[in-house]
């Protein structure tokens, strides 16, 4: 027992950017804990059962430091009225937003204990707490208030954002509210962290994080340093801009994904206080990388993030399809039982994309390189806007969607040069790079693409 209070302390030692003996690792096993009991993800999201077991499994196989009980950023637009598509081998999605169905934030509640899927995550939180807990750090995982926002109310709020701005901090002091709400369930349910998860922050400049960001997500880690716990912000996507702001909200640590270099985010950090956490490669590396990939990019991740203020983890959830055998070999790594037994493998071998020639066809192509459409929120919203800017320009513009998840993806990321997701392409040309435009700017783009094309 007492080597593993000394896991849990870990975590929380480098969180408070104190010095550790060993580099502490925290897997982000979401819906990749399904597949560790063999259900699939629509089940594994609506049963407290199959939460902790799915959750134990991984503690079995991978021996972590810390955990999260769930990572779900859909739980709280689910139980406020949006609707969810539940995926076999995904994290749910949003499908409706329903601030887009004539209701005003004013007439939405602040969910409870006792609201659409809380009682099951929370009673699996309190299992979990009870069956692991003293020996590992155990994280509740909230959505952001931006993020919440995007879900309750669409890619409009962009536009509000620069014509209704008084609308959009309404609505995030209602999502702050939602926030705090669900921080203190997690807390009360006994976790050790609580981590904001707001993929949605990357997709604006700082500017705009300032201004409809800050204000709402400091007062959470405010609540959560009052109740005596440690913080986390977790982003997705190139939020390179924003990690100074991101520092500034009073937050203990910061967690980032592979579209960010580390050294840069663990300098940034450094100079406010702040831990750092990520940010282990979820594609190349993990889903389709061999052990010896995994051993690589772990030992490189804690080269840089050293032994003051830094947590091994992957960039975001993990895939539901990632193999056993690499997360394990992260997992040896850590704990300095690698053994000289796995050879560098080709990840790509024999898999290949071919390319449009894009300037023979009669339609402008929009590429949108994404995780996931399905279980990423910031390429979800890049996709919902290039649909509604490409609209009115009906069957002149064809949209392909490639996710890194798939090998196919990752070959036509690589020979189309973009090396952030989510990024939009149009004709083979790279146009935005981790960042959602306006509707208009977006629309102007894919306009003027169409013109030339009708000009040769």
């Amino acid at each position: 027992m007492e080597i593993f209070m000394v896991q849990k302390q870990l975590v929380l030692d480098a969180i408070q950017c104190k010095e550790v003996e060993r580099i502490p690792w925290v897997p982000f096993v979401g819906c990749h804990a399904a597949s560790l009991i063999d259900v699939d993800c629509e089940r594994y999201f609506k049963s407290p059962d199959l939460i902790v077991n799915g959750v134990i499994k991984a503690v079995e196989l991978y021996n972590p430091d810390g955990i999260p009980v769930l990572f779900d950023l859909q739980l709280e637009a689910e139980a406020m009225g949006c609707k969810l598509t539940y995926a076999k081998d995904n994290p749910p999605a949003v499908s409706t937003h329903i601030l887009e169905e004539g209701k005003a934030p004013v007439d939405l509640t602040v969910p409870t204990v006792n609201d659409g899927r809380f009682p099951i995550v929370m009673e699996a939180t309190k299992r979990i707490v009870k069956a692991i807990g003293k020996e590992r750090a155990v994280y509740g995982l909230i959505t952001g208030p931006f993020t919440l926002a995007l879900h309750l109310k669409g890619t409009d709020i962009f536009y509000d954002m620069v014509d209704e701005p008084e609308q959009v901090h309404e609505l995030m002091d209602l999502c702050k509210t939602v926030a705090i709400h669900t921080a203190e369930m997690y807390l009360d349910a006994g976790v050790d962290i609580v981590a904001i998860v707001d993929p949605m922050t990357s997709q604006i400049s700082p500017d705009s994080f300032s201004e409809f960001v800050t204000p709402y997500v400091t007062p959470v880690f405010d609540y959560i340093r009052q109740r005596g716990k440690l913080s986390s912000f977790f982003v997705c996507g190139n939020a390179k801009r924003n990690i100074n702001e991101m520092c500034k909200t009073h937050c203990d640590n910061i967690s980032i994904d592979e579209n960010i270099d580390l050294a840069y985010v663990v300098e940034t950090a450094k100079r406010h206080g702040v831990s750092v956490g990520g940010n282990v490669k979820l594609t190349l590396t993990m889903l389709f990388g061999t052990p010896y990939d995994n051993m690589k990019d772990a030992t490189e991740c804690m080269n840089i993030g050293g032994h003051k203020g830094y947590i091994l983890s992957p960039g975001c959830d993990m895939p539901y399809a990632t193999p056993v055998i690499n997360v394990q070999a992260i997992t040896n790594t850590v704990h300095g039982n690698v053994k000289d037994i796995f050879e560098e493998g080709d990840v790509m071998a024999g898999i290949d994309y071919v390319l449009p020639d894009y300037a023979s066809e009669q339609q402008v192509i929009i590429d949108c390189i994404t995780l996931d459409s399905e279980s990423c929120a910031a390429c979800q919203y890049n996709m919902e806007a290039i649909r509604v800017a490409a609209k009115e320009l009906g069957d002149q513009v064809r949209i392909m969607e490639h996710k890194i998840k798939e090998k196919e993806g990752v070959a036509c990321m690589i020979k189309l040069g973009a090396k952030q997701v989510p990024t939009i392409l149009v004709d083979g040309i790279i146009k935005y790079e981790s960042i959602l435009p306006s509707t208009e700017e977006l629309t102007a783009c894919f306009q003027a693409a169409v013109d030339k094309k009708v000009e040769l």
